[in-house]
C-alpha cells in the first residue's frame, strides 16, 4: 500500500510535552466499530466487560541515550537492541565520523568500541571493562524520549519517572509501552472490582520504533526486529480467558505486535521466547487480540498502519480528525484511544 494513504495533518499544539497529572485523568476515545465517544482513562472500567483481559508490557526503560566523543567529532548513540552482556545494536548521530574499531568516550568513565556496522547504518558497540552495562548507562546515559518531545526541550529528572510505566520490571526497553503511562494505582483498583482481569508478558521495545517510515510503499519498508517472551502459564490464561468468552485487549501496540507473533492460524496463543519483527498493514487477519487501547501516533508511522489495520483506515482517519478537533493530545505523552472492532 501506499504510505501516503496514512498521512494526515498534526498541529504542533496537540503534540504533548508532558504527561497529564493525575496519569488516569488523562482523555480516552473510544472507538467501537466505527462510533466516536469521548471520555477519560478512569471511565475504562465501564467500557470493558468482566472477564475481559488487559495485556499489559512489563518492560523497563532504560537510560539508552548517550552523548559522547570520538576524538573532537560529537557522536550521539541510541540502544536499540541488546546482543549480548557486553554489546548492543545502536543508532548513531555523526555516524560519518566513526569508524569499525574506533572508540567513543562517553563520559563518566564510560567507553565502548564501534565493533561492527549494519547494512543499515546502525552499529554494534562493545562496552569496555568489566562493570555491567547497566551501571555504565546509570552513570552516563538519558531517558530516550521520543525525538518530537527531546527536540522541544531538555530531558529532566521528572522524565524518569514520567516516562516508565507502573508495570516496568524487567530492564531492556530503549522506549516505552506508552500506552500503560496512563495506569496507576486507582485504576486499577476500579479495574479490579468491575472483574476486568490482567496478564503481563515482555517485549523490549527497540529504538526503530521512532524511526520513519522513508519507503514509498509499505512492502519496502523493513521492521527492526525486538525480542520479547510470553510464559507458557500466561498463554494458557489467555487462551481459557477467550473460550470463556473473555475478550484480549491489548494495552499498548507492543503487546500487540508480541501476541500476534505468538499466535497461529488456529487462533491459539502460544509460549514464545525469541525475536520479532511483524509489520502490521491494513489487510491483516488479527488472531489474538479483540481490542487495543493506545495513544495516538505519528502520521504516516508503522503504528497509524497498525491501528488503521485492526479498524479501519477511513475509521481511524476520521477518529483522528475528531481527536484534533477536539484537542487531545497526540504521542508518548498524549492521551489515549480506546478502539473495539
Amino acid at each position: 500500500m501506499r504510505v501516503d494513504l496514512f498521512d494526515f495533518e498534526l498541529p504542533q499544539k496537540n503534540i504533548a510535552l508532558r504527561p497529564s497529572v493525575p496519569r488516569d485523568e488523562a482523555h480516552l476515545l473510544a472507538v467501537q466499530g466505527d462510533a466516536l465517544s469521548d471520555h477519560v482513562v478512569v471511565d475504562l472500567p465501564s467500557l470493558l466487560n468482566p472477564g475481559d483481559v488487559l495485556v499489559f508490557n512489563d518492560t523497563k526503560v532504560i537510560p539508552a541515550q548517550l552523548e559522547g566523543q570520538r576524538g573532537n567529532a560529537k557522536i550521539g548513540a541510541t540502544l536499540h537492541k541488546r546482543i549480548d552482556l557486553r554489546r548492543w545494536q545502536a543508532f548513531v548521530r555523526n555516524a560519518k565520523r566513526l569508524r569499525v574499531g574506533e572508540t567513543v568516550d562517553f563520559g563518566s568513565e564510560v567507553m565502548a568500541i564501534a565493533e561492527d556496522k549494519f547494512a543499515d547504518g546502525s552499529f554494534v558497540l562493545q562496552f569496555l571493562g568489566d562493570e555491567p552495562v547497566e551501571l555504565l548507562l546509570e552513570r552516563a546515559g538519558t531517558m530516550p524520549l521520543p525525538p518530537y518531545i527531546a527536540s522541544k526541550r531538555e530531558i529532566d529528572e521528572r522524565d524518569a519517572d514520567d516516562y516508565q510505566t507502573m508495570f516496568a520490571e524487567k530492564d531492556g526497553a530503549v522506549a516505552a509501552p506508552t500506552a500503560a503511562l496512563h495506569f496507576t494505582d486507582r485504576l486499577i483498583a476500579a479495574l479490579d472490582a468491575a472483574g476486568v482481569v490482567r496478564e503481563t508478558l515482555t517485549l523490549h521495545v527497540g529504538a526503530g520504533t521512532f524511526l520513519p517510515v522513508k519507503a514509498d510503499n509499505t512492502e519496502d519498508h523493513q521492521m527492526h526486529s525486538e525480542w520479547g517472551r510470553i510464559e507458557p502459564d500466561v498463554a494458557d490464561r489467555l487462551n481459557a480467558a477467550r473460550q470463556s468468552g473473555g475478550r484480549i485487549i491489548s494495552v499498548g501496540t507492543t503487546s500487540l505486535r508480541l501476541l500476534e507473533s505468538a499466535t497461529g492460524e488456529d487462533g491459539i496463543i502460544k509460549p514464545f521466547d525469541g525475536d520479532t519483527d511483524i509489520f502490521i498493514t491494513p489487510g491483516y487477519k488479527f488472531r489474538a487480540i479483540d481490542g487495543l487501547m493506545t495513544n495516538f501516533h505519528l502520521p504516516k508511522s508503522t503504528l497509524f498502519m497498525l491501528v488503521s489495520a485492526l479498524m479501519g483506515r477511513e475509521v481511524m482517519q476520521t477518529a483522528y480528525a475528531h481527536a484534533i478537533e477536539k484537542d487531545y493530545r497526540f504521542y508518548s505523552y498524549g492521551d489515549s484511544s480506546l478502539l473495539l472492532p
